[in-house]
């Protein structure tokens, strides 16, 4: 928050002292703005970890408030950088991502780096090829949402391009990594079903797989919702998808329903799978909530406009992004630094979709 007294502050060092942008704007401009040096300027503008929140604040701002743009290729050339960092994510067509996409854009930019996105379609080949070389002399380095890879295949990677893992798959300690806690995000979920008396909870989304991602870490959290209001776990009520998709949704949806006992409630693994379900209870004229209460997971913004609007658990997108970004920059300048694990935090949104009718 700027007070009255910052603003003229800034008015007293802006060139010209007018407001507003200022054409060719120089980095000592916004360092005379921002009352620091062209050193830390710099310093912010390159993505340096060791500028403290409130430096790194004035001085976005000041960089904002003249409209300053640096000159990327000159720097990067002097550098041997590209300038650009990647973006690889499972499927663009799921909104989580697309809205996820959109805030490592905006990220991108304040860091003065250009954005370049590219999916896999959960396609296991195609993720080890990213690691492998795919972002050779194009990235300075790469942000991955893996579905396919985990820590085993990190540690036989040829390529020493820095790389920050997004999502459910774990690193090993081998790569920085971000992530939620999906488990207790689950949990959470489930437990606001239990709490407006929902005791028959089914779950869409649900994948046999080996390994740790999403389908089992929030299916975990699901059993320890249930576990903890002494409910049991019935196998009839966890719904398997092919992927996790509207069609999907609607078609576990419709088997849930189709099996004779439907649940009182169901706990998507994506909002997706949930606007689906929805869907799927609107064309049986099923009432959402009063007969099944539905809850989503991403809080994507279709899910807001819905009728009824959904219920969702919300990651903090922007932090992913944003601390993925830095992950990334700080690991281009600092390559031999140790791992990091990050946990952003979530919200529970209550929509009309769980609200409590009874």
């Amino acid at each position: 928050m700027v007070t009255g007294n910052e603003h003229d502050a800034i008015g007293a060092h802006r060139p010209g002292g007018r407001s507003g942008a200022v054409k060719n704007a120089k980095m000592k401009d916004v360092a005379a703005l921002a009352g620091v040096s062209p050193k830390t300027v710099s310093n912010v503008i390159n993505g340096f970890v060791h500028v403290t929140p409130g430096t790194r604040e004035r001085v976005e701002r000041a960089i904002r408030t003249l409209g300053y743009r640096p000159n990327v290729s000159a720097r990067n050339l002097r550098r041997g950088r590209t300038g650009m960092i990647g973006l690889v994510l499972p499927e663009l067509n799921i909104p989580y991502f697309t809205e996820l996409a959109e805030q490592f854009l905006a990220v991108a930019e304040e860091h003065g780096r250009t954005l370049l996105i590219e999916q896999t379609l959960g396609d296991r080949a195609r993720e080890a090829a990213v690691i492998d070389g795919l972002g050779d002399q194009v990235v300075d380095g790469i942000v991955l949402s893996p579905l396919g890879l985990h820590g085993q295949a990190l540690a036989g990677r040829v390529d020493a391009m820095p790389l920050v893992l997004i999502g459910e798959r774990p690193s090993g300690g081998l790569t920085d990594h971000v992530a939620i806690d999906n488990v207790s995000a689950a949990r959470e979920a489930v437990a606001h079903l239990i709490a407006g008396g929902r005791r028959r909870i089914a779950a869409i989304g649900a994948q046999l797989e080996p390994d740790v991602g999403t389908p089992l870490l929030r299916m975990a959290g699901y059993h320890q919702a249930l576990c903890d209001a002494g409910l049991p776990v019935d196998a009839r009520l966890e719904i398997e998808t092919a992927r996790y998709h509207l069609a999907d949704g609607a078609r576990a949806m419709r088997t849930l329903l189709d099996a004779g006992d439907p649940p009182d409630a169901v706990f998507c693994f994506n909002d997706a799978l949930a606007l689906g379900a929805l869907r799927a209870l609107y064309e049986r004229r099923v009432r959402v909530p009063q007969d099944i209460a539905v809850m989503g997971f991403d809080d994507v913004d279709a899910g807001r406009y819905a009728i009824p609007s959904l219920s969702s658990v919300a990651p903090d997108k922007a932090a992913v992004a944003r601390q993925a970004v830095q992950l990334l920059l700080d690991r281009i300048e600092a390559p031999d630094t140790a791992a990091r694990e990050i946990v952003i935090g979530h919200q529970l949104r209550v929509r009309e979709s769980s609200a409590i009718t009874r």
